[in-house]
């Protein structure tokens, strides 16, 4: 398994009730293409391979989906300091939308399953940079960037594996 540093994320401190920033991060949280499908489609992805012996690249999937894990929770906490409950849908706090699982690719091809994941990245770093440009909140924005950095670190280590599978 490779060896990876622990990341530190902006502090949450401070943060106050905000709607507009509310609703600008809102859909990254559990919408369509947020962070709730990347984190069910990495655990997915993770046990077809493994159970396929292709140990390695579902232990990278699995540790991107532990990342992904901690974009949730950071995202639910923001929204909480914001001023809605962390509930899984697009827009929080309202009760329409709920999350559902179908939004998750359930290919089973690995090259299509990483070739997926690059469009899913890809999508992920173009939201969140829209966001940076739509937020005035700077300790909003210091954990929407830290976000999006790690997620173009993800979309390099796919681009990887697609040259392994």
């Amino acid at each position: 398994m490779e060896n990876r540093r622990k990341r530190e994320y902006p502090s949450l401190d401070g943060v106050g009730e905000d709607h507009r920033s509310l609703r600008i991060i809102s859909p990254a949280y559990a919408g369509r293409e947020g962070e709730m499908t990347a984190i069910l489609q990495y655990v997915y992805q993770s046990i077809v391979l493994g159970a396929r012996c292709e140990e390695e690249v579902a232990r990278a999937l699995h540790q991107i989906s532990v990342d992904e894990m901690m974009h949730l929770q950071l995202l639910g906490t923001l929204i909480c300091k914001l001023g809605a409950p962390p509930t899984f849908t697009s827009c929080p706090p309202y009760p329409v939308g709920y999350y559902s699982a179908s939004n998750v690719d359930y290919t089973r091809s690995p090259q299509k399953m990483i070739l997926s994941d690059i469009a899913a990245e890809r999508a992920a770093i173009a939201a969140y940079e829209k966001m940076l440009l739509q937020l005035t909140n700077e300790r909003v924005r210091a954990v929407i960037s830290a976000i999006c950095e790690e997620e173009r670190e993800h979309l390099c280590r796919l681009e990887t594996l697609l040259l392994q599978v």
